[in-house]
């Protein structure tokens, strides 16, 4: 079995915050802002539910069977994969990870998990399409 290091930067790191009232066991930063608008690749940080746009919720339905499924696996063993999320100025969207998102409403957690990459007005543009 491999072990991997997960090394969090300093902005991520918040020891005043209890891991355990999140979804999957993880701190947030404290600063969402400032950790996501750094250079680099996608990020991973907890997002509260009500920070996420999720602009094409009204014309795709989720599986019940699904969403329960998931319902069950994150009150067991917190969530495994990360949402992905777009940020466009400070604002953040979600297209993918629907179950995810819904499974969390559903079991009243106020944060999830994101897989954070920065875009442009013409990036969101493109997913609205």
């Amino acid at each position: 079995m491999a072990s991997f290091i997960l090394h969090v930067p300093n902005t991520l790191r918040n020891p005043r915050v209890s891991a355990s009232s999140f979804s999957n066991g993880s701190v947030p930063s404290n600063n969402n802002q400032a950790s996501v608008t750094g250079k680099g690749g996608p990020i991973i940080i907890e997002l509260p539910l009500n920070q996420i746009r999720r602009p094409l919720m009204r014309t795709r339905s989720n599986d019940p069977q699904k969403v329960q499924e998931l319902m069950d696996s994150i009150a067991q063993i917190g969530l495994q994969v990360p949402i992905d999320v777009l940020e466009v100025d400070g604002a953040y969207y979600g297209f993918s990870g629907c179950h995810r998102f819904e499974a969390h409403q559903r079991l009243g957690l106020p944060t999830i998990r994101c897989k954070i990459r920065r875009g442009t007005k013409e990036t969101l543009r493109h997913h609205l399409r």
